[in-house]
Protein backbone atom coordinates (compact mmCIF):
# COMPACT_ATOMS: atom_id res chain seq x y z
CA UNK A 1 0.00 0.00 0.00
CA UNK A 2 1.87 3.38 -1.27
CA UNK A 3 2.20 5.87 1.22
CA UNK A 4 0.59 8.98 1.81
CA UNK A 5 3.11 11.49 0.08
CA UNK A 6 3.58 8.79 -2.86
CA UNK A 7 -0.22 9.31 -2.75
CA UNK A 8 0.28 13.10 -3.32
CA UNK A 9 3.40 12.69 -5.30
CA UNK A 10 2.20 10.20 -8.21
CA UNK A 11 -1.87 10.63 -8.01
CA UNK A 12 -2.18 9.28 -11.41
CA UNK A 13 -1.05 5.70 -10.24
CA UNK A 14 -3.71 5.24 -7.91
CA UNK A 15 -6.50 3.07 -8.42
CA UNK A 16 -9.64 4.41 -10.07
CA UNK A 17 -12.42 5.39 -8.25
CA UNK A 18 -15.29 2.57 -8.38
CA UNK A 19 -18.79 3.55 -10.37
CA UNK A 20 -21.65 4.87 -8.11
CA UNK A 21 -24.18 2.49 -7.11
CA UNK A 22 -27.31 2.82 -8.15
CA UNK A 23 -29.37 3.28 -4.95
CA UNK A 24 -32.89 3.88 -5.12
CA UNK A 25 -33.94 6.99 -2.30
CA UNK A 26 -37.71 6.54 -2.34
CA UNK A 27 -37.95 4.12 0.34
CA UNK A 28 -35.62 5.92 2.23
CA UNK A 29 -37.57 9.04 1.84
CA UNK A 30 -41.12 7.58 2.01
CA UNK A 31 -39.59 5.52 5.95
CA UNK A 32 -38.76 8.79 7.10
CA UNK A 33 -42.12 10.04 6.24
CA UNK A 34 -43.52 7.59 7.96
CA UNK A 35 -41.37 7.85 11.04
CA UNK A 36 -41.97 11.36 11.31
CA UNK A 37 -45.68 10.51 11.32
CA UNK A 38 -45.96 8.07 13.98
CA UNK A 39 -43.69 9.85 16.65
CA UNK A 40 -45.64 13.10 15.71
CA UNK A 41 -48.71 11.24 16.60
CA UNK A 42 -47.71 9.66 20.13
CA UNK A 43 -46.26 13.05 20.82
CA UNK A 44 -49.64 14.81 19.99
CA UNK A 45 -51.28 12.03 21.88
CA UNK A 46 -49.48 12.30 24.84
CA UNK A 47 -50.07 16.31 24.52
CA UNK A 48 -53.31 16.04 24.14
CA UNK A 49 -53.65 14.04 27.35
CA UNK A 50 -51.92 16.29 29.60
CA UNK A 51 -48.45 14.87 29.62
CA UNK A 52 -45.21 16.86 29.82
CA UNK A 53 -44.37 17.81 26.19
CA UNK A 54 -43.07 20.44 24.60
CA UNK A 55 -45.78 22.03 22.23
CA UNK A 56 -42.41 22.42 19.62
CA UNK A 57 -42.30 18.67 19.67
CA UNK A 58 -45.80 18.54 17.60
CA UNK A 59 -44.79 20.94 15.27
CA UNK A 60 -41.55 19.36 14.57
CA UNK A 61 -42.35 16.37 13.81
CA UNK A 62 -45.27 17.96 11.19
CA UNK A 63 -42.25 19.82 9.88
CA UNK A 64 -40.61 16.70 9.40
CA UNK A 65 -43.77 15.40 7.71
CA UNK A 66 -43.70 17.97 4.96
CA UNK A 67 -40.23 18.43 4.57
CA UNK A 68 -40.26 14.46 3.82
CA UNK A 69 -42.97 15.09 1.17
CA UNK A 70 -40.89 18.03 -0.22
CA UNK A 71 -38.21 15.51 -0.50
CA UNK A 72 -40.27 12.83 -2.31
CA UNK A 73 -41.11 15.22 -4.79
CA UNK A 74 -37.04 16.10 -5.27
CA UNK A 75 -36.48 12.55 -5.99
CA UNK A 76 -39.46 11.97 -8.16
CA UNK A 77 -38.58 14.79 -10.18
CA UNK A 78 -35.47 14.26 -10.94
CA UNK A 79 -35.95 10.60 -11.80
CA UNK A 80 -33.61 9.31 -8.74
CA UNK A 81 -35.42 5.91 -8.93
Amino acid sequence: MPSLIDVLRHPEQCKPSPEPLAVSLRPLVRFGIVVWAVVGVLVWILWFFGGRVPGTAVWTCAAGVVLGFIGLGMVHRRGWR
